[in-house]
Order: C-alpha cells, then sequence, then structure tokens
C-alpha cells in the first residue's frame, strides 16, 4: 500500500512540475492567445508530413496556417480546367484536425500564374470576357471546394506599385483597375461567411500606402465585401522604420478593416539592390561579399537582429486591438525562401527557430513581452 501511496505522490509531483513548467514557459501561440493569432506558412513537405520535426513546432507554437505556395494558381490548375487539390485538401485537413486558422493563399495574383490564364490558342491576349470568365471558373472551384473550412482568402495580392499606381499585371491590363472588384465578388459568391483580405509588400510606403486605401475605399464604396489588409513583413535590418510600419497599421485600420501582419520574416543580409519589397522576379547574381554570415551570425549582428524582432512584436502588441494575426513566412531558418532571394546559396537567418528547428533566444524575450504588455 505504501510503495502505491509514494508512486500516487511521485506522479502527482511529476504532473504538477509539468504543469508548472508548461505555465512559466508558454508557447507562442499560448502567450498570445489573448492578442492576435500567431501563424506560419506550410511548405510541402510540412504538408505532406515528411517533415515530422517541424511539424511538431508547427503544432506547439501557431494556431493559424497559410499555404506558402500549393495554392497558387499555378499549382492548382497548372492546365486549364484541370485542377490539382491533392497538396491543398491535406492543408486543409491539417490545419482542422489541430483546431487552427486556415488562410487560403492566393487567389488572383500576377506571378505564380500558368500562362494560359491569359492567352488564346494563337497566343493572343484574351477578351475581358474570357478572362472574366476564367477567374470565376478558378475562384469558384477553389473557394467553393473549401467553403466553410477555409477561415480567410487573400483574394488578390500585390496589384498596387510603390508609388501608388496599379501594378500593369496582365489583369490590369485586359480587364483595368475593376479586376479588383470581379475577384472580391467571385470570391464572396462562392463562400459568404469567409473574410476576404488584400495583401501586399512595402505597406510601410507612402505611395503604396495610399494607393492601397484608395484602392479599398473605392470597393467599400462600391459595396464589395473587403475584411481585411495583409501587411507582408519582409524586413530587414533598416527597412521599414518603425514609425511608417506603425502609420500603415493605424491608416489601414481606419477604413474599418482588420490588420493582418503577414508573411514575416527578418533578413540580416545585405541589400543588393536601391529599392526594397519583395519582388520575386528580381534575381541578382551570387557574390561572397553579399553572402557574409555563411558560416553563422556573428553575436552583435545576433543581438541587433532580436532586438529589431522584439521591437516590431512590442509594435503589434500595442496595436493589438487593430491586429487579427502575425504570420511568420515560414517555421525555420532553413525554409526561408530568402536563403536563395534574391541571390540564390546565400545563408540567412530570417525566422524564430534554427535550422535544426531550435527556438532562437528571441523566442522567449517575444513570449516574455505579453506578461510586460499586461
Amino acid at each position: 500500500m505504501r510503495k502505491y501511496y509514494l508512486f500516487a505522490v511521485g506522479i502527482t509531483l511529476l504532473l504538477s512540475c509539468n504543469s508548472s513548467s508548461k505555465e512559466e514557459n508558454p508557447t507562442l501561440k499560448e502567450a498570445y492567445k489573448n492578442h492576435f493569432y500567431i501563424g506560419t506558412a506550410l511548405n510541402a513537405e510540412q504538408i505532406e508530413g515528411v517533415d515530422e520535426v517541424t511539424t511538431n513546432v508547427i503544432k506547439s507554437n501557431f494556431n493559424s496556417i497559410t499555404p506558402e505556395n500549393i495554392m497558387k494558381s499555378e499549382i492548382i490548375q497548372p492546365k486549364e480546367g484541370e485542377f490539382d487539390f491533392t497538396l491543398a485538401d491535406k492543408f486543409v485537413d491539417f490545419g482542422e484536425q489541430n483546431e487552427m486558422k486556415i488562410i487560403g493563399h492566393t487567389l488572383i495574383w500576377h506571378s505564380q500564374a500558368p500562362s494560359w490564364f491569359f492567352v488564346d490558342a494563337k497566343g493572343d491576349d484574351v477578351s475581358p470576357e474570357v478572362l472574366k470568365e476564367r477567374m470565376k471558373s478558378h475562384i469558384s472551384r477553389l473557394v467553393g471546394r473549401y467553403k466553410g473550412r477555409i477561415d480567410g482568402w487573400d483574394v488578390v495580392n500585390e496589384a498596387i506599385e510603390d508609388d501608388g499606381s496599379w501594378r500593369n499585371s496582365k489583369f490590369y491590363e485586359i480587364l483595368g483597375e475593376d479586376f479588383i472588384r470581379i475577384a472580391f465578388e467571385y470570391a464572396h459568391e462562392s463562400d459568404p461567411d469567409a473574410e476576404l483580405y488584400y495583401n501586399d509588400y512595402s505597406m510601410a510606403n507612402q505611395g503604396r500606402r495610399n494607393g492601397v486605401i484608395n484602392m479599398v475605399k473605392t470597393l467599400q464604396e462600391k459595396g464589395v465585401k473587403i475584411d481585411g489588409i495583409g501587411m507582408q513583413g519582409h524586413l530587414s535590418m533598416t527597412y521599414p522604420s518603425l514609425a511608417d510600419f506603425e502609420k500603415s497599421i493605424v491608416d489601414f485600420a481606419d477604413l474599418g478593416v482588420k490588420i493582418m501582419i503577414t508573411e514575416l520574416d527578418l533578413s540580416v543580409l545585405p541589400s543588393v539592390r536601391n529599392s526594397v519589397g519583395a519582388n520575386i522576379a528580381s534575381t541578382y547574381e551570387y557574390d561572397n561579399e553579399i553572402n557574409p554570415y555563411s558560416e553563422g551570425l556573428p553575436e552583435d549582428i545576433e543581438q541587433e537582429h532580436f532586438k529589431r524582432y522584439i521591437d516590431f512584436f512590442k509594435l503589434f502588441l500595442k496595436h493589438q486591438d487593430k491586429i487579427d494575426r502575425v504570420t511568420l513566412w515560414g517555421v525555420n531558418d532553413a525554409q526561408s525562401w530568402k536563403n536563395d532571394w534574391p541571390v540564390k546559396g546565400r545563408t540567412d537567418y530570417t525566422l524564430l527557430f534554427d535550422r535544426n528547428n531550435n527556438p532562437k533566444s528571441v523566442v522567449n524575450n517575444i513570449i516574455n513581452l505579453v506578461n510586460d504588455n499586461n
């Protein structure tokens, strides 16, 4: 009897210690559950369940997921009328099984779209009527398939330039600025309950900020449903300024829509060009001078990197009443697209978990910000 008693006491103490440990060291999603969703982007290996270690990190730390590439039109519909939902189905299943907020990315984007989308059998641009029909077919099939299962959609991606003008994409060339309204209306028809977002990079730029504000106001005046704006957080050590980023958060929120910080990563590598942003069409040749940390980050650079991450999370907490979600663009440094963009073969350290899926020390600092903010 005494042995049983001691065993029971031991188990109770062990459970108590585990419980206390969990309370003292919450994960990212646990720490921020009363503030905003903490999300990440999933790649194909994680969706397929091949990368089990990273998958466990995702389950522990994130309560919202976005597909990195597998829902883009060139993957979903590589040939007209031939849809491949294999990975998309698994992505949605994963989110549901783990009770996560599921985001669809992206319905209409000038990049990573199949070439057939814009041309006829002769290779000439299709008419506005044909393009609208192709948009409707694509959106209705994709959104309709996951009706009631995907919580929100990035309907249109990156349609505004830095100066606030319209990007001269094929969508714009053929349909003009009305393609935005058409896309949002098709998405709303396909799932009236899903949230609908506009997503773009360099949103701290005054010109792009004003261009997006004007676009959203026009949609609202026409009665078009738009629920939120995604501010891509592709940050560097010097760009953007906290003040400019904050102004965009405030000005966008004044439109009466939710704000999402999307595609968040923080590069430590030197810029190879004068412009900023995330134009994936820009590529440059490799040079050792622009890959200075191939053997690891010096401690002083690492500390500067951590401080900048903390400064931005302080900003997010300051405006938690406006922000619905903060989504990292990947889980660990090995996964980050910035290792190969805009120069292939570089080594970057953009995310919160290192190449072995260990949390960086800044993660605890980010978690502790919540206590400091209460």
